[in-house]
């Protein structure tokens, strides 16, 4: 009965959302208005945060995030007079909307690469209603077009291929000095330490249902068996609500709690992660990535990924505790992996990737 009733509730808001639309779209539209909507983010970060960067003063912003108190006609009239609107994920009060032809519904997908299914991609996909009615979306490389353009039900003409914004800060010296500096005054005891990484994705199929198995884990006995030269960031993905055992903070420091990770890798020795997407960064830093993935079989059954796993794993596949401490103990990086690796899924991504989105999407330039 109680998913009847949401079910039921949101139905009545895409109504109450669309007849607003509706009237507001007799109006004149926008020419450099440009919208933002997340219903995850509470401010703009990640692509959202430079490519607002990137168009400077040329346009007229307006964002609506998950924070933020807005009633169903004033969203109705942002998007009715909005000439852009971005999305980084999925936004459902959205699609049920028949936007006018003028506007453009970009797709700046949070993600970078093409790993795990999404959208259309999925197992029995045609039956949502998320990732209708873009005009345009991102992707990080050429090689990968198809890929969004089946995730998103979307021409591949349409699929540009300029980089990912937020990438760009992997290729700014100044930057990385900066954070290095900035992460060590505000965590001292990270210095002069062999800094791991511990970042897996969630299981279970939404964000209401997200968890990590700690008990494929125990991280007293990693850091027994690693020893005072290692120091271990956790930073689980962010529908992870659940948090493991009491950790000693001599060894770990649990930073789960900030949204974005890149800044984390301009200090990391060694990544552990599984099926996230963030080899792909790593991979830009040329980082020694061990692939932790104790429930392949079953992920791929349940998820799946665009390409076969191994494809993707540029370091060592481990299974259990004692094959991942060996792997932390020797880190090893295939390069000639890795560059294929980086060919096939950043090669867009060179640090120009937030002007190049501005001088393509909005204002109507050429790659």
């Amino acid at each position: 009965m109680e998913n009847i009733l949401k079910i039921a509730a949101q139905k009545l808001r895409y109504l109450s959302l669309t007849t607003y639309y509706n009237h507001y779209k007799k109006q004149p539209i926008n020419q450099k208005q440009v919208l933002f909507l997340s219903q995850s983010r509470k401010e703009l970060s990640g692509n959202f945060y430079y490519i607002r960067q990137a168009m400077q003063d040329r346009f007229i912003v307006k964002s609506v995030l998950s924070d933020d108190s807005i009633t169903n006609k004033m969203l109705a009239k942002l998007m009715a007079e909005s000439h852009y609107i971005l999305l980084d994920d999925f936004y459902p009060a959205i699609y049920p909307v028949h936007l006018r032809e003028e506007t453009r519904l970009i797709q700046v997908w949070h993600a970078i690469g093409a790993f795990k299914t999404v959208g259309y991609a999925r197992k029995n996909s045609m039956l949502t209603l998320t990732h209708r009615g873009y005009t345009d979306a991102i992707v990080s490389s050429p090689s990968i077009i198809n890929d969004y353009a089946r995730a998103f039900h979307m021409d591949p003409r349409h699929i540009h291929p300029i980089g990912i914004p937020r990438s760009d800060i992997f290729f700014d010296e100044t930057y990385a000095k900066q954070i290095k500096e900035e992460l060590y005054r505000q965590h001292p005891q990270l210095e002069n330490k062999k800094i791991i990484l511990f970042a897996p994705t969630f299981r279970g199929n939404n964000i209401h249902h997200a968890y990590y198995d700690y008990d494929q884990i125990d991280f007293k006995h990693l850091q027994e068996s690693l020893g005072d030269d290692y120091f271990c960031i956790i930073k689980m993905h962010p529908f992870i609500k659940q948090r493991s055992q009491a950790l000693d903070s001599h060894f770990f420091l649990d930073l789960s709690s900030q949204r974005e990770i890149n800044d984390l890798l301009f200090i990391t020795d060694i990544l552990i992660t599984d099926y996230s997407s963030v080899i792909f960064e790593a991979s830009l830093l040329n980082i020694p990535t061990i692939f932790f993935a104790y429930d392949l079989e079953n992920y791929i059954s349940e998820r799946d990924f665009f390409y076969p796993y191994a494809e993707y794993t540029y370091g060592p596949v481990v299974k259990n505790e004692e094959e991942l401490v060996k792997a932390i103990r020797h880190p090893v990086i295939d390069q000639q992996k890795l560059e294929r690796f980086k060919e096939k899924f950043v090669a867009s991504c060179d640090g120009h990737a937030s002007e190049r989105f501005v001088e393509v999407l909005l204002e109507g330039g050429k790659l």
